[in-house]
């Protein structure tokens, strides 16, 4: 037992005898490559390199080898039985390695002495030997290449003359005999056919060599994946082995592991001669670190093979492959980003450089220092080893493990110098990069049975919230869609916290849509929708549709098929979405354009004060808040809790006229249908408002309800005459078991899914718009066809009043022609811009107010006040509109709005083009309300005995104006005229919601209030583009929503005219033709007054349903909401002239005579005929006819 643990210290000595020779011949070996670079001569740098060669072969048989024995067996036969043999592994590493390097040095200097010598120093002919020998000795110098011969004859032969054309000829004849890479010289006379044949041979041979190891194709990556997996298989082999002793007798043909290590090796040795092949600088390769592991690791298995026995040595150099791991994982195309690739190699250089120093460490360790004769070793597993270089590296040094031999000592010293500095580089670097992988980066896993959608664009705590607090409201009972945020940038702090208080139905991942590997992350291709947030606060609008527009592009580019809602923000964008060829209106791509529908709202404004508030509250989704007072909030709140719901009618309501069914559903249904989506007969489907008692109810026809939430609006659907006609409480109109019901159509929650997969949607050449009366069954259609076209003029559309193009100085007005004109029922806009300032496009401002469905008679006179300069940019657009005049200024000076009669106007509004500009929101609408605050703090002369703005209406069509009792002044109150700014009729545009609070100074809003909930808002005297967030949500829960609103804001704008209008910028003109002109024949939203008139006794006490149903029977106009004094509720009188917004009272509503009342009228062809008629102005009669006679007195029109 003595002997066999002497035998086991020696094995380590022996193993440790090779590590000490292998450390210094490395040095030998850097110490020549240095010597090769640095030297000038190649003959010397060999001999140097023999020399060291031969001392360092000599050390290694320099310990003596009597004392070392191993233990034998019988069955295991070894040549040298009890003496180790390591020296022999090691000198066949070292006999391979300086043999191929000696032979590749003595090839390259025979081959420069052949040059030199033999081609140089041959005697030369010619008239000029000297000279001509020179040329060829620097032919020969700088061109060993046979591809330079004919470039470098040429120029030798312009430099000197013919009289080197000898010497030329006879150079390129000894070129042409060098030296092969075989190292064969072929003499000067064999065909140069042969020479060519060889070559192209040898290059062949190279360039599928290079092929291999390149991973160019798929078998070069099998190979090089092959290679590599070996090598781990090998580095696996050696941690297996080093449990055992360092040298052992092993017989081949009984040891698996070694059998298997052979075959790897004569792989290795297979994959290391394509390598040698493939490598243009065979030095270089020589020195490779693949090439030194291959050096130490092939050869010795060979031995060991012969001797019988093995020897662990440096095959732990095998774990310097793990180097080329992420190259390996790249080939595999599984690392794709930097960050990654870094990751890897990092870790893999960090682990391959650990592992192979703990590999030396066990070496020595286990088999102690040679000139100790190998009896100072210690046993240390392979594992304590690479937790002592761990603790090395990182400085702690616990002590428990460390070095005993003085090669390991000295290894440890140097190695601790690089090991600490890879360490406190590496680590590090390491860990930041994989605490800096993406928090949100992972991949969105759908689940069954539910739907998604995608956001993306601008993403913020503001935006996200509006969104949400829309999309999923308590009153969309049938919100199953689970919404991803897509967002290049990681939420903030707030953000983050509104993801987690809605983890079960939001999820966020940071990425691009711009990137198809994001866009494959959020499964847009199952994805039900994607919804792209512009920032409606930016500094350069069209820069923001600029990226919108490039995300649309992308995402359709990936997948054609997905629905896109947008926002933009400038209306002449929209033409560019129509440039993508997968942009389809059909499948449900919608565009929302803010400023389009700003303007909009704020123009409807103009004609029926508060419309903005009232539509703006139609489709957003806000809670029922109960108030027990009888205050104005009290009804207003009750209002505000309607939206907009689409279901389609029950078969009892087929045949039946729309003001039938539209009475019905309200005094029995409790819904208020205001327009249905009508398939004409060749399935073309068009939505109609209001469209009159000519037309009859089909089966499957979707009305259009306003309603407080979903559940009310399936009454429609579920009414059955058989068994509900004589219930009188609504709630217990549910699903009765008639065979109407067997075959159910689908559920109308989402509209918008019945559209998309049954019913065919409306495409941009026959987009939803509002009804066309037959003319057969309009009266007095011979007075259409009677009408003077070259008095009349509209656009080629029929849709808009025109004229012909005007330049902007014939519309200018100065103060003092202001003043001389006596202006009154105008519309006023004050608009804040300079040359500098972004356009807000007031043409969409404009369009509603010049829409063909108003008499020419009845359209207001517009004025802009503002600078001059940005007005001049924006007059392109409009200078086809009748009745616009411009008077330079601003609208802070009194003066100028003393010149327009801003006391007797219908509307002042107030927009700034440069609110995007300021950082600070708090300063934003500075400028708007400085001019809102200017306004009312003026006073005016009450000398003109006008009618108070709010006491007048229109008198409805068909009316007998002749008849004193019919009189539209008759019985009206005539009160002072405005002597405050305080009560001009006023809407100013904001862009901060909280700036509200600093509009009216005497109102008590908290400034936490939110904006619906101010009194501004509800009087409809602020409005803000934050308002329109809502309209994503609505727009995809239903589609067709988008176009019932944009067809009452626009005044009837279509996709036709958007198509006209991306081509030309501007309206063009067109003949009055029946077609057009019937165009003219479409509801209108319009103020009704109950002060006097047919409907004056039901202001006093009256029920809105009863006013309801009388104006929808007699006059075929659509009640929908009141326009009500702020303090009608008190029985005292106030001075108070503000009113507010009532949406929808029910049924039992008490009147009051001061309300005005909103109505959908249909278009009066009489109206025209006669200019004595009433003027929907706000005004009176006498002020009628002063806007008449001052109107066309204008130099603009």
């Amino acid at each position: 037992m003595a002997n066999g643990g002497g035998g086991g210290g020696g094995s380590s000595g022996g193993g440790g005898g090779g590590g000490g020779s292998s450390l210094r011949m490395s040095s030998n070996i850097h110490a020549n490559h240095l010597s090769l670079d640095a030297s000038s001569s190649s003959s010397s740098s060999s001999s140097s390199s023999s020399s060291s060669s031969s001392s360092s072969s000599s050390s290694v048989h320099e310990p003596k080898m009597d004392a070392l024995i191993i233990p034998v067996t019988m069955e295991v036969p070894c040549d040298s039985r009890g003496q180790r043999m390591w020296w022999a592994f090691l000198a066949s590493s070292m006999v391979t390695f300086f043999g191929g390097l000696f032979i590749i040095l003595l090839w390259r200097t025979l081959k420069y002495l052949w040059t030199v010598c033999c081609h140089c120093g041959g005697k030369t002919k010619g008239r000029k030997p000297r000279l001509q020998g020179g040329v060829i000795g620097c032919i020969f110098h700088l061109q060993p290449s046979k591809t330079q011969k004919s470039s470098s004859a040429l120029e030798v032969h312009k430099k000197y003359g013919d009289s080197t054309d000898t010497t030329l000829a006879e150079a390129q004849k000894i070129n042409n005999g060098s030296s092969q890479a075989d190292g064969t010289l072929k003499p000067v006379d064999e065909k140069e056919e042969a020479v060519a044949a060889e070559v192209g041979w040898m290059t062949s041979v190279k360039d599928w060599a290079g092929v291999m190891i390149s991973a160019q194709t798929l078998t070069g990556r099998v190979l090089v994946v092959l290679v590599f997996a070996l090598s781990i298989g090998a580095l696996v082999i050696y941690f297996i082995d080093s449990s055992n002793p360092i040298e052992s007798c092993q017989n081949f043909y009984k040891d698996f592991t070694l059998q298997i290590d052979m075959a790897f090796n004569v792989f290795f040795l297979l994959y290391f001669g394509l390598r040698f092949i493939a490598a243009n600088d065979k030095l270089w390769f020589w020195l490779e670190v693949n090439s030194v592991v291959d050096f130490f690791t092939v050869p010795p298995v060979f031995v060991s093979v012969y001797l019988n026995r093995s020897w662990l040595g440096l095959r732990f150099l095998r774990a310097l492959r793990l180097i080329q791991f992420s190259e390996i994982l790249q080939f595999l195309n599984i690392l794709k980003t930097s960050n990654s690739i870094k990751l890897v190699n990092l870790l893999s250089i960090f682990i391959s450089t650990w592992l192979t120093a703990a590999g030396f460490i066990h070496l020595v360790e286990n088999s102690g220092d040679p000139w100790e004769n190998f009896q100072n070793n210690q046993a240390l597993t392979y594992w304590e080893c690479v937790y002592l270089l761990m603790v090395t590296m990182s400085t702690v040094g616990y002590g428990d493990v460390y070095a005993k031999t003085t090669l390991g000592r000295l290894f440890m010293v140097f190695f601790i110098l690089g090991g600490l500095a890879m360490f406190a580089s590496y680590v590090p670097e390491i860990i930041e990069l994989i605490g800096n992988r993406k928090k949100y980066g992972g991949s969105y896993s759908a689940v069954s049975g539910r739907k998604h959608i995608v956001v993306c664009g601008h993403i913020t705590l503001e935006s996200v919230s509006n969104f949400l607090k829309d999309f999923l409201h308590k009153d969309r009972d049938d919100v199953n869609v689970e919404i991803v945020f897509l967002h290049n940038i990681s939420p903030n702090l707030e953000l983050e916290a509104l993801f987690k208080r809605h983890f079960t139905q939001v999820e966020f991942y940071q990425g691009s849509v711009l990137n198809p590997h994001d866009l494959a992350r959020v499964k847009i291709e199952s994805a039900d929708a994607c919804l792209i947030l512009a920032n409606k606060y930016c500094a350069d609008p069209d820069a923001e549709d600029a990226s919108n527009i490039m995300r649309v592009i992308s995402i359709k580019n990936y997948h054609p098929k997905i629905r896109i809602i947008t926002q933009m923000l400038q209306y002449h964008n929209k033409a560019h979405l129509l440039n993508i060829p997968s942009w389809n209106w059909k499948e449900g791509d919608d565009a929302i354009c803010l400023a389009e529908l700003k303007l909009g709202f704020i123009a409807q404004s103009c004609l029926a004060q508060g419309l903005s508030t009232m539509l703006a509250n139609l489709f957003s989704m806000r809670s029922f808040i109960k108030i027990e007072e009888d205050t104005w909030q009290k009804y207003y709140l009750e209002g505000v809790s309607n939206e907009m719901y689409t279901e389609y009618l029950s078969s009892a309501f087929v045949g039946l006229s729309f003001p039938t069914v539209c009475e019905l559903c309200f005094v029995k249904l409790k819904l208020l249908m205001i327009a249905i989506e009508y398939k004409s007969a060749n399935r073309e489907s068009r939505i109609l408002i209001n469209p009159g008692n000519h037309l009859k109810i089909q089966e499957g026809t979707l009305g259009f309800f306003i309603a407080s939430d979903a559940k009310e609006v399936k009454r429609a659907f579920f009414y059955c005459k058989a068994c509900h006609d004589d219930i009188t409480d609504p709630k217990r109109i549910k699903k009765c078991g008639c065979k109407r019901l067997e075959d159910e159509q689908p559920s109308t929650l989402s509209p918008k899914k019945k559209q998309r997969n049954g019913g065919m949607r409306n495409s941009p050449n026959s987009s939803p718009k509002l009804m066309r009366h037959d003319p057969l069954l309009i009266p007095g259609n011979d007075q259409i066809d009677n009408m003077d076209s070259n008095v009349k003029k509209y656009d080629s559309t029929g849709m808009f009043h025109w004229c012909a193009a005007k330049e902007i100085e014939k519309v200018i007005l100065t103060r003092s022609e202001a003043a001389m004109t006596v202006l009154s029922g105008h519309v006023v806009v004050c608009i804040f811009g300079d040359v500098s300032s972004a356009l807000i496009g007031l043409r969409n401002l404009v369009m509603p107010l010049r829409a063909s469905n108003f008499h020419y008679h009845e359209l207001k006179h517009i004025v802009f006040v503002g600078s001059i300069e940005y007005l001049k940019r924006e007059w392109e657009t409009l200078h086809n509109f009748p009745k616009v005049s411009i008077l330079p200024g601003t609208p802070l000076s009194r003066a100028d709005l003393r010149a327009v009669n801003i006391n007797l106007c219908d509307m002042c509004v107030i927009l700034s083009a440069n609110q995007n500009n300021i950082d600070d929101t708090s300063l934003q609408d500075k400028e708007c309300i400085l001019a809102s605050l200017n306004i009312k703090s003026m006073q005016f002369d009450d000398s003109i005995g006008v009618l108070q703005a709010n006491s007048q209406g229109f008198t409805p069509p068909g009316m007998d104006r002749s008849s004193p009792d019919n009189s539209p002044v008759h019985g009206m109150l005539r009160q002072p005229s405005i002597t405050t700014g305080v009560n001009i009729p006023i809407i100013t545009e904001l862009v901060n919601d909280t700036n509200v609070q600093f509009l009216d100074q005497d109102d008590d809003d908290d400034p936490d209030t939110e904006l619906y909930l101010t009194q501004p808002f509800a009087c409809g005297t602020a409005f803000a583009v934050s308002v329109l967030d809502s309209l994503m949500s609505a727009t995809y829960f239903n589609d067709n929503i988008l176009t019932l609103i944009r067809t009452l804001v626009t005044g009837g704008a279509t996709p036709e005219l958007e198509a006209l209008i991306a081509e030309e910028n501007a309206l063009r003109g067109g003949y009055s033709t029946p077609q057009t002109l019937a165009n003219r024949d479409r509801c209108r939203v319009a103020q009704l007054a109950l002060l006097d008139g047919p409907f004056a006794d039901l202001g006093d006490g009256g029920c809105y349903g009863d006013l309801f149903c009388k104006a929808l029977k007699t006059y075929n106009m659509l009640c929908f909401g009141i326009y009500r004094l702020r303090d009608a509720h008190l029985s005292t009188p106030s001075q108070c002239t503000k009113r507010y917004v009532i949406t929808n009272p029910p049924y039992e509503f008490e009147l009051v005579p001061t309300d005005l009342i909103f109505c959908l009228m249909q278009f009066d062809h009489n109206a025209g005929q006669s200019r004595a008629s009433l003027s929907h102005s706000s005004h009176s009669s006498q002020s009628s006819s002063k806007k008449s006679s001052s109107v066309h007195s204008i130099p603009s029109t």
